[in-house]
């Protein structure tokens, strides 16, 4: 690496390995929502429908599934509600949604704000395995087989301690949150992904992460669930 600064150096000049440098020392944001129109839908986010990710559109969103925007003194954030219901978005890594190269920015960081989680739920129960709020990182596997792609959801527990890890094959559960600790406050989350990734399976990650999901579902207690996002980030080598 340092041999390929060098040669840039000579060729390019010393202003340009320094651009280069400080774009990969920068914070990215992924979204903060402020584009958005409060009441409105996150315009950046699509949604899966029928095998397809599609932008998303009012009639995506029902009383007891829906993602909006709202405002709260002069600041824009996502809210998420479901009651007995699961609903999610995404955005990709690609021309569509971000760039994440996770050697650069291995770190990802988000506010939230849990103001309903589902009753009783356990994220190491199938039969209460509910998540008010979460997001999920996934990982595209590389080769000529399909196959499904490794996933690290990072929640906010209804009942579990932070740092309960728990899995389920190709898919880990991280409680980086807890109502155990409290809800209705803003919490800061900022995860190593790759130092993540590589605890949960004890492996590398592929360098480009597929794309990122936010959820909230409480189907299997048919209890509310609301919850608030913002402030989405990659964060670069610290």
């Amino acid at each position: 690496m340092r041999a390929v600064a060098i040669f840039i150096c000579l060729f390019f000049g010393v202003d340009t390995v320094l651009a280069v440098q400080n774009q990969d020392a920068r914070e990215i944001l992924i979204d903060d929502f402020e584009s958005d129109e409060d009441g409105g839908l996150p315009n950046r986010w699509r949604m899966l429908r029928d095998g397809k990710l599609v932008p998303l559109r009012p009639s995506f969103m029902r009383p007891d599934e829906e993602f909006h925007v709202v405002e709260e003194d002069g600041n824009r954030m996502l809210r998420v509600f479901t009651h007995g219901e699961a609903v999610h978005i995404m955005m990709e890594n690609g021309a569509r949604g971000f760039d994440w190269d996770i050697r650069k920015h291995p770190g990802l960081s988000w506010d939230w704000r849990a103001l309903q989680l589902p009753e009783n739920a356990r994220e190491d129960d199938e039969r209460l395995n509910d998540s008010g709020a979460a997001l999920y990182v996934i990982f595209k596997m590389e080769g000529l087989i399909i196959r499904r792609p490794k996933t690290i959801k990072y929640v906010y527990s209804s009942t579990l301690p932070v740092g309960t890890q728990v899995s389920y094959g190709k898919l880990k559960v991280l409680v980086v949150a807890s109502a155990l600790d409290g809800i209705g406050n803003w919490v800061h989350i900022e995860r190593d992904v790759q130092a993540d990734y590589r605890r949960l399976f004890d492996d590398d990650p592929p360098t480009r992460p597929l794309s990122i999901r936010l959820w909230s579902d409480s189907d299997n207690t048919d209890t509310p669930a609301k919850a608030d996002f913002d402030n989405l980030k990659f964060l670069p080598v610290r």
